[in-house]
């Protein structure tokens, strides 16, 4: 009877326990008031964070401030990283991302949202090289060093694009555009959206006038594998604010080039 009674107890625990876990993200930010969303902060004009008063300014701000209007919560942006970006959400430090480029690989371990915007990869360089460099085959030899940030869908096709080439990846916070313009590298590739940005910013950076960029690639939000309920929600609401034109509109705001 004893043991009847303590495996009819394990047993109700183990099932709580398991309600408990399979929880939709949904419920936790209706119950807590909060919508926790992982940023870089990096990555403009998408996500980009003043060190001085610890806010973020975006295309991904607005969007995830949106949509944590529309919840009738309040929106947390918890920093992360590109290397942890996925670990992040799947571990639950929080209930999804901002923008990423959609991958295989990324999908093995997080769920995605549909998507809502594209990007294409292309190169940036220093003006002064304008001649050197003109399109992709210029910078795939053996004396040219190419940089990308580890854990950016760049770290794995600068070794796909540029086989015969050098390439550097940096860690987060450094950038790869920052060793182009410390001359430690010939190069760096990026998406077409950031790069029109980096050029506003720096003059001396130009984007290689290639004959077409790469890898055109949609992006979208990175959430739970396993949680269906919060993905479905997710792709509801996208699918409303498409309809009523929200994703252009930001798409102007920002001077997102796609």
């Amino acid at each position: 009877m004893r043991f009847l009674t303590t495996f009819a107890m394990a047993l109700m625990m183990a099932i709580a326990s398991g309600q408990a876990h399979a929880q939709s993200a949904l419920q936790d930010v209706l119950s807590s008031g909060t919508l926790k969303v992982g940023t870089t902060g990096d990555w403009n004009p998408m996500t980009m964070k003043d060190p001085a008063t610890n806010s973020y300014t975006g295309y991904d701000i607005d969007v995830m401030t949106q949509l944590a209007t529309d919840l009738g919560v309040e929106v947390e942006f918890v920093p992360t990283d590109w290397k942890t970006l996925v670990s992040g959400v799947s571990a639950g430090k929080y209930h999804l991302t901002g923008s990423a480029s959609i991958s295989p690989a990324r999908a093995k371990a997080a769920g995605y949202s549909m998507s809502y915007f594209s990007l294409a990869t292309v190169p940036l360089i220093l003006a002064k090289n304008a001649d050197k460099f003109k399109d992709w085959a210029d910078l795939d030899k053996a004396d040219v060093t190419v940089a990308a940030t580890l854990g950016t869908t760049q770290e794995k096709q600068v070794k796909e694009f540029f086989p015969n080439a050098q390439y550097k990846i940096v860690e987060a916070p450094a950038r790869d555009f920052q060793e182009v313009l410390g001359g430690r590298a010939d190069a760096h590739i990026t998406s077409n959206v950031e790069a029109y940005k980096l050029v506003e910013q720096y003059p001396e950076m130009m984007i290689v006038p290639v004959s077409a960029p790469r890898a055109r690639t949609p992006v979208a939000m990175l959430l739970p594998q396993e949680d269906q309920v919060w993905i479905n929600y997710i792709n509801t609401w996208i699918t409303l604010k498409k309809e009523a034109g929200f994703f252009d509109e930001l798409s102007k705001k920002w001077q997102l080039s796609n």
